[in-house]
């Protein structure tokens, strides 16, 4: 500490430095005081408080640093840091993707999809069904027939398209000149809707991954859809049956031939001169004619 009061302004200057250093090592040691003799005080309030900080300024810029093992920079000290945000992870879908009991890459058979479909409660259809409808026919068909969900008859024997609706389409697969037991038919959904109302979007989302196995385990040559449910679920299109029927499109590289469901055209008789044209180019594709059979 200073024993003698400074005469001028350069050692004023000095004697402020010291001051600003011994505060400095105070801050880094902790201390909360400094202790100042009376002398230094007085002779400080007598040089006048803004000369004393206008040298103060003047000599911050190339002041020297306290001892470096003491100096991590202040703000880094006081710095708390900040957690980031975890995001919770994604949920997968049950139903969504490659069938767990069905090796990916490799066709399935459909009696193993049968087995993993089981007692299925993924979604709320199974509350009110009797039975699931896994779909019927042959399981090698090189002609598929997809429709939108069972019906009451469908529902009560486990068996699709049995009910008025099946009876018409029977009709439809021999007048391509095929049997029942030649092609394969199955549905979007598995159970059926209450009231037969119109399957919503989570059930066929927890269905879905069953019939594309189904589709994958047959290979047919063709797919007729059976409806807007049918098409639009396979073709991930939104387009209205109306558009889209009569036109080839492909699913995985299977042709597919969009039409009308027979339940409809059993309400619209006036459009099965349409279905029928539709099933025609189906037939052409496979060399048949009206009413031929093998």
């Amino acid at each position: 500490m200073v024993s003698e009061a400074p005469e001028t302004s350069q050692e004023l200057s000095e004697v402020l430095e010291d001051l600003r250093r011994h505060l400095l090592w105070q801050e880094e040691d902790g201390g909360r005081f400094l202790q100042v003799d009376a002398r230094l005080a007085a002779e400080l309030r007598a040089a006048g408080m803004a000369r004393l900080r206008a040298q103060t300024a003047n000599k911050a810029a190339p002041a020297v640093a306290a001892p470096p093992a003491a100096q991590p920079a202040p703000a880094a000290r006081r710095e708390t840091p900040v957690a980031k945000p975890v995001e919770a992870p994604v949920q997968a879908r049950p139903a969504a993707g490659p069938l767990p009991g069905v090796v990916e890459g490799e066709r399935p058979t459909l009696d193993e999809i049968r087995r993993e479909l089981g007692d299925c409660q993924r979604c709320k259809l199974c509350s009110g069904r009797k039975n699931i409808v896994f779909g019927s026919g042959n399981p090698r068909a090189e002609l598929v027939f997809v429709g939108e969900g069972p019906g009451a008859e469908e529902d009560a024997q486990g068996v699709p398209f049995v009910g008025a609706a099946g009876q018409l389409l029977t009709k439809m697969i021999e007048a391509m000149g095929y049997r029942r037991d030649d092609v394969y038919i199955c549905n979007v959904v598995k159970c059926r809707p209450p009231g037969n109302r119109n399957p919503e979007p989570d059930e066929v989302e927890a269905c879905e991954p069953f019939l594309r196995a189904q589709l994958r385990a047959v290979q047919p040559k063709v797919i007729v859809a059976l409806g807007k449910f049918a098409a639009q679920t396979l073709l991930r299109d939104t387009t209205a049956i109306t558009k889209m029927r009569g036109n080839w499109r492909e699913y995985e590289g299977i042709k597919l031939m969009p039409t009308f469901h027979p339940a409809y055209l059993l309400r619209q008789p006036a459009e099965k001169k349409k279905a029928w044209e539709d099933l025609q180019q189906v037939m052409k594709f496979f060399g048949k004619q009206p009413g031929q059979r093998g």
